[in-house]
């Protein structure tokens, strides 16, 4: 049931674009305001034709100017999540549920309502309601459509951040009843990293970069297109224990990270961002430092930037870790390809929403 889109046009804005979204699989298209991601939605969707597009969903032609196929939104098995949620203010949250179904149906609402965490709540109306909690009526009245492919547009931009940090939870727990491509738009980079498998950057209507996100989070021109200037990368990781102090020490692949209190119990699986910034190498083990993760690796490639900076990439226990650098330090150091070195993280220096759920979302089994 893959997603396939191909759109072409010159106006209102310029559009060259192709992308693949496999069943289960969540793309974020990352890029500026106006740019053409809302646009590239709209076309899946069926509220906008381009001069030449093909949309297909599980073999099947939605859209094909070509062919003349061009099936309106209402033939479309499409569900389509608004950041301005979009409910019917006289409806309760079933009611709004039953609304996207084609036969009405309050068991299968409630059911719905329960899979993103609203039991209970099916009586009251949106103004009855948080932002979080009408997000996740119009999460649940778009499953309610029963869609070959789920539409992201922004949804989180209007609640505040802890709001947000829920809601990502939430949609990475989801993930796992999920069987349908999962296309999310969004400018936030970390809230791409935290839950795409793959990422597409887009500028001025054509595609810059795609690939997984480590790909994406990797390559400086993709950044520079996005008009952020920081490389970071994402670690699997398991809750190993909760100590005293206020820290959770983490087992990963590179070693154990000792991060403040991650939410979770011992065996829960989850994510890392680590900024590119916050890396320090050093060709010797450190002694009598504060910085409580030291994780030793092998360089793989040195990439220079358009400024004084160089990005060091660093293969550890079969993952990378990058470090932005000073040119300077890295002639200093003498920094080649196949070097040992330390990578050196402070714990303070991760923030509590980069640390994010796997996912899988459960518990380790081994």
């Amino acid at each position: 049931m893959a997603l396939e889109v191909m759109a072409r046009a010159e106006a209102p804005i310029p559009l060259h674009v192709d992308f693949r979204v496999e069943p289960g699989e969540l793309l974020a298209l990352v890029g500026h305001s106006g740019s053409g991601k809302t646009t590239l939605l709209r076309t899946i969707a069926g509220l906008w034709t381009p001069a030449q597009a093909r949309v297909r969903v599980a073999g099947r032609a939605w859209l094909d100017t070509a062919a003349r196929v061009n099936l309106p939104a209402h033939r479309r098995r499409v569900g389509l999540v608004f950041q301005t949620y979009a409910l019917f203010p006289h409806m309760n949250a079933t009611q709004n549920v039953m609304a996207a179904m084609e036969r009405a149906d309050a068991a299968e609402a409630a059911r719905i309502l329960d899979l993103v965490n609203l039991h209970g709540l099916g009586g009251r109306r949106p103004a009855q309601l948080s932002g979080g909690q009408q997000q996740r009526v119009a999460l649940a009245r778009a499953l309610a459509r029963r869609p070959q492919a789920l539409l992201l547009d922004e949804p989180f931009s209007a609640v505040d951040r802890a709001t947000r940090e829920r809601l990502h939870a939430e949609i990475i727990a989801l993930r796992a009843h999920l069987k349908m491509p999962v296309v999310l738009v969004t400018h936030d980079v970390n809230e791409a990293q935290l839950l795409a498998d793959r990422m597409v950057v887009i500028a001025q209507g054509a595609v810059v970069r795609a690939g997984t996100t480590a790909e994406v989070m990797a390559d400086a021109e993709a950044l520079r297109a996005m008009g952020i200037r920081e490389l970071a990368v994402m670690l699997p990781a398991t809750v190993a224990e909760h100590l005293p102090d206020g820290l959770s020490r983490l087992d990963a692949p590179t070693g154990p990270l000792f991060l403040p209190t991650v939410a979770g119990e011992p065996g829960t699986r989850v994510r890392v961002r680590i900024m590119a910034h916050d890396v320090i190498l050093s060709r010797d083990r450190p002694e009598g430092l504060s910085a409580q993760n030291i994780l030793e690796g092998r360089i793989t490639r040195i990439a220079p930037g358009q400024g004084p900076g160089v990005v060091v990439h660093v293969a550890v226990g079969g993952h990378e870790i990058l470090a932005r650098i000073t040119r300077r330090a890295a002639d200093q150091l003498e920094l080649r390809p196949g070097d040992t070195v330390h990578a050196i993280l402070k714990s303070m220096s991760v923030a509590r929403d980069h640390v994010a759920r796997a996912p899988d979302g459960g518990r380790s089994t081994e």
